[in-house]
């Protein structure tokens, strides 16, 4: 069977991607590991539009309920699977593999597979996940509204979520390994001129402190081992985008996320569009990666039916 679309990946972009392939009644098959994207696992989503708050997991099965409501006989989910590779047969003809062996022909792809976090490699790290220490400033950020926090990382993503917790924490400290931030000089001025807030260079963290939450962080500076006492850690060291196997087919930046145009999310390939983390938008959030996938989806079909 030829499918007119296949969407990949399983999270907000995809299942927004999909919802709109079946109401235009494209025949789509949606190819993911599972339905549910980043944020399943965070307690309270606060920036999802429509809800006031929200736990990651139900949110996740919002998504399921809206997808599986639509899908009909138009849209396939193929669930436990991963894309190996995409190829381009010849013009308007591209065929998908999966980790399975399994193959789908289609008209046109939708890559929305999204990225994944760098994690701390520090002790600590991964017990405390959830229990102080985030990796999403947007979901999890109101929650430590007047307590002291901590950001790892000196990159854009690392001012700019120091820049969005000033609104409502005590104190903002950010630790960065190196002797020079990442963020463009514009954005650290703006954010270090915060009287809340004190960045620290050549801090290499250490460990993450706690008993059933964070209570602090240790990192060294220039030999010195330092503990600082925070409710708080949000990490920013980078996202690695899940594009490997569409390397070669579609332009990758040096981060190897997909260059998309940004009014219609086509990339430099005909017939391939990308939405969400996997491509070089320059934010990231679960509203912006479904709108971009719904963008996605009306200049497919546009180029499906009317082209």
């Amino acid at each position: 069977m030829q499918y007119d679309l296949v969407i990949i990946g399983g999270g907000p972009a995809a299942v927004s991607g999909g919802i709109y392939a079946a109401r235009k009644k494209l025949k789509t098959a949606l190819i993911a590991t599972e339905i549910a994207g980043q944020s399943v696992v965070s307690e309270g989503i606060q920036n999802w539009i429509g809800e006031v708050s929200i736990p990651g997991a139900d949110l996740v099965k919002k998504f399921r309920e809206h997808l599986d409501a639509y899908k009909g006989d138009i849209v396939e989910i193929h669930e436990g699977q991963t894309v190996s590779k995409v190829e381009k047969k010849d013009e308007g003809h591209f065929v998908t593999t999966t980790d399975k062996g399994e193959t789908f022909e289609s008209r046109a792809v939708l890559v929305a597979s999204g990225a994944v976090r760098r994690r701390l490699p520090v002790p600590g790290a991964d017990e405390f996940e959830h229990k102080g220490l985030t990796y999403c400033a947007s979901c999890d950020g109101p929650l430590f509204t007047d307590m002291d926090v901590v950001v790892v990382g000196g990159g854009n993503a690392g001012f700019e979520t120091a820049a969005q917790l000033l609104a409502y924490t005590k104190s903002v400290t950010l630790l960065h390994r190196s002797d020079s931030f990442k963020a463009d000089p514009v954005t650290v001025e703006k954010v270090l001129a915060d009287p809340k807030m004190t960045a620290i260079t050549n801090a290499n963290t250490k460990e993450v402190l706690g008993d059933k939450f964070v209570t602090g962080i240790k990192y060294e500076v220039n030999g010195e081992e330092k503990e600082l006492p925070v409710a708080g850690i949000f990490v920013e060291i980078g996202m690695v985008p899940s594009t490997n196997f569409v390397e070669g087919l579609v332009a990758l930046d040096d981060y190897k996320r997909i260059k998309v145009d940004g009014k219609s999310q086509q990339t430099e390939t005909p017939g391939i569009w990308a939405a969400g983390d996997c491509t070089d938008e320059l934010y990231h959030q679960n509203n912006i990666a479904a709108g971009d996938a719904v963008k996605a989806l009306e200049d497919i079909y546009v180029h499906l039916k009317a082209k």
